[in-house]
């Protein structure tokens, strides 16, 4: 479960001058109407959560190791630069903190990578069932992108070990399973996986093929 945020507030100084202003009055909101905005620092932290507060990309950086998760309070325009910047130094959860000023029309564009939303009008279990659903957002699609980066990882393999079997039926005049027969022993032999062995193969036939058509 998460427990410690980092708060990226854009708008911490505009938030923090509606209350004031709004506590300057002493009125009752009218019946109906939207809730006094509140500040996503204040609201989580009443929740018993812990909150650091971030501005600027050097003190996110900071304090990064020291959360569980981050929440962009921020332009709409610069979320999925926010999540870049954040994704690049640790694997965490990224949420949206949702309101008026982060989300201010129906023609914002999302981005798609959010592992979840929170809003001021949430009740504290809301706000709960919200931060688990994109806890658990998160690992699945974490999952999702290691299987991914394991296919590409064995298909770039592939691609070396056939080039390399490739190198060796011409110049060994030998079949393709003779070619991975070898592969397979100079590995064992040199302590080495046979996409490493592979590699060299490829990369030293190369060089010498450039460096024959460079001396014709």
């Amino acid at each position: 479960m998460l427990h410690s945020f980092l708060l990226i507030d854009e708008f911490q100084t505009i938030r923090k001058r509606q209350r004031m202003h709004t506590a300057s009055f002493d009125e009752e909101p009218a019946p109906g109407g939207e809730p006094p905005e509140t500040v996503p620092e204040a609201k989580l932290r009443n929740m018993g959560l812990r909150v650091y507060v971030a501005l600027t990309a050097k003190e996110m950086a900071s304090m990064l190791d020291l959360v569980d998760a981050v929440i962009l309070s921020v332009q709409p325009e610069r979320m999925l630069e926010w999540r870049k910047q954040v994704t690049a130094l640790r694997p965490v959860p990224v949420l949206l903190w949702c309101d008026h000023l982060t989300f201010p029309s129906s023609g914002c564009k999302l981005d798609t990578e959010l592992d979840g939303m929170l809003t001021a009008t949430m009740s504290p279990s809301e706000l709960h069932c919200s931060l688990l659903l994109g806890f658990n957002q998160f690992i699945e699609r974490r999952g999702w992108q290691q299987e991914r980066e394991q296919l590409l990882s064995k298909l770039e393999e592939r691609k070396w070990i056939d080039q390399a079997k490739t190198v060796l039926c011409e110049v060994k005049q030998i079949s393709e399973a003779e070619a991975y027969d070898f592969l397979r022993k100079q590995a064992m032999n040199e302590r080495k996986r046979i996409v490493d062995v592979a590699t060299s193969i490829v990369k030293v036939y190369q060089l010498l093929r450039d460096q024959k058509q460079g001396g014709r």
